[in-house]
């Protein structure tokens, strides 16, 4: 999955913080202890506020925008 492909390409040192909204499988214990585990700082959004996310989304829309799309903004 996901995590482990992320965990798979950690390097020593690195500090990582992982951002999610409040899905079930973000909140399950085993992927907290996983992140824990890797030493990944867990960062979600709070519950009902949409505001949180939003420079998150933005800077992934840049990203996929000029490396997907290859449009520079």
């Amino acid at each position: 999955d996901m995590l482990d492909q992320a965990i798979e390409r950690l390097q020593p040192g690195d500090q990582v913080i992982l951002h999610s909204d409040q899905g079930w499988h973000y909140q399950m214990r085993q992927y907290q202890k996983t992140l824990e585990q890797h030493q990944i700082t867990q960062s979600m959004s709070r519950k009902g506020n949409c505001l949180d996310n939003a420079v998150m989304e933005n800077f992934f829309g840049l990203l996929k925008s000029e490396l997907l799309y290859l449009q520079e903004f």
